[in-house]
């Protein structure tokens, strides 16, 4: 199994603080997401039915036609290195390691590519994964970019795979409204933008012959009623949808200005995280948790992760105790 963020409960135990006075900048997920109503008896009493309102609306918020509720993206990219006999498989590095492994794991050859070079390697390949944006690096991939991959790769009855997990505050950059192409798959989340990882809840979209060997794989309920219930809720209020976008670009800038304020200069931003390359990337990421700040630590390349900040208090420690590091050097 590989590391994420996100194990507050192992940070807790190690530097001996609660749970409740932790501040989480470790996962890249809204930590002020859709609030959550009430759920009703039936969703704890019945199994879940694929005729409920999940589907239209997510086919009316991701603008398209052609899709399969997952149990998060994370099930899709699991189960998709069993729908291909032996291929070349391109990743980005630095990415969500869990694409490569799980490719690799299923027995494929798995090639780590950086951005310069995938125009010069993609001949090779049957299928080429992008996340847009990209994390940790948060770099982005233009529509005509991604389509022009789309083509190449075709050419040889390849597969080009988006995982689209980040893109929720910029939708114009998304390809889920392009029409239906054989070869194209897309990956969304409910769990970053909506705050709602918890729930479990993601969608693919691609042509229908793909996902209904997706779904013969993924077996029945795959989605819990409880889940169906709220994802398809959140997916339906365009009004939260819209304030929540304008609300991320503000903690963005502030996370920013906190940032480069204490001599750390983002190398990467999202509208939910900011990815910073510094050699004191371990010493920043102890240092920080002795104060109940949990960040990602990445080592290769050494790097940091934030995310953002619930509310106002937790950025100002977040300030403070990058001013006390910066003092102890």
């Amino acid at each position: 199994m590989l590391e994420h963020g996100g194990h507050l409960i192992d940070a807790s135990k190690k530097y001996n603080i609660p749970l409740d006075r932790w501040t989480d900048l470790s996962t890249g997920i809204n930590p002020n997401g859709w609030p959550i109503p009430t759920i009703p008896t039936r969703c704890w009493q019945r199994l879940p039915e694929s005729s409920d309102d999940l589907i239209s609306a997510a086919k009316n918020y991701y603008q398209c036609q052609s899709i399969l509720a997952v149990a998060g993206s994370q099930a899709a990219i699991q189960i998709l290195p069993l729908l291909r006999s032996r291929s070349t498989v391109g990743v980005l590095s630095p990415a969500y390691s869990e694409h490569g492994y799980r490719w690799k794991k299923a027995g494929h050859e798995v090639i780590e590519l950086a951005i310069e070079t995938i125009d010069t390697q993609i001949d090779k390949m049957d299928v080429l994964i992008i996340i847009n944006p990209n994390n940790p690096t948060a770099q982005q991939f233009s529509k005509e970019q991604l389509l022009a991959w789309h083509k190449q790769l075709c050419q040889h009855n390849g597969w080009l795979i988006v995982d689209e997990a980040f893109i929720d505050s910029t939708p114009e950059n998304s390809l889920s409204s392009q029409t239906i192409k054989k070869g194209l798959i897309i990956l969304r989340s409910i769990g970053k933008f909506f705050g709602l990882a918890g729930i479990r809840s993601g969608f693919v979209i691609a042509d229908e012959t793909l996902l209904n060997a997706l779904n013969a794989k993924l077996g029945p309920w795959a989605i819990s009623h409880p889940s169906r219930y709220i994802a398809s809720l959140a997916l339906q209020d365009s009004h939260w949808q819209k304030q929540t976008r304008k609300t991320l670009k503000k903690q963005t800038e502030q996370l920013s200005l906190v940032l480069t304020n204490n001599a750390l200069q983002a190398d990467g931003k999202s509208d939910l995280f900011q990815w910073v390359k510094t050699t004191d990337a371990k010493n920043i990421h102890h240092f920080l948790a002795q104060y109940g700040i949990l960040t990602r630590l990445f080592t290769a390349p050494l790097s940091l992760r934030f995310g953002l900040a619930k509310n106002e208090q937790q950025l100002i420690l977040l300030d403070k105790a990058l001013k006390a590091y910066r003092s102890a050097r």
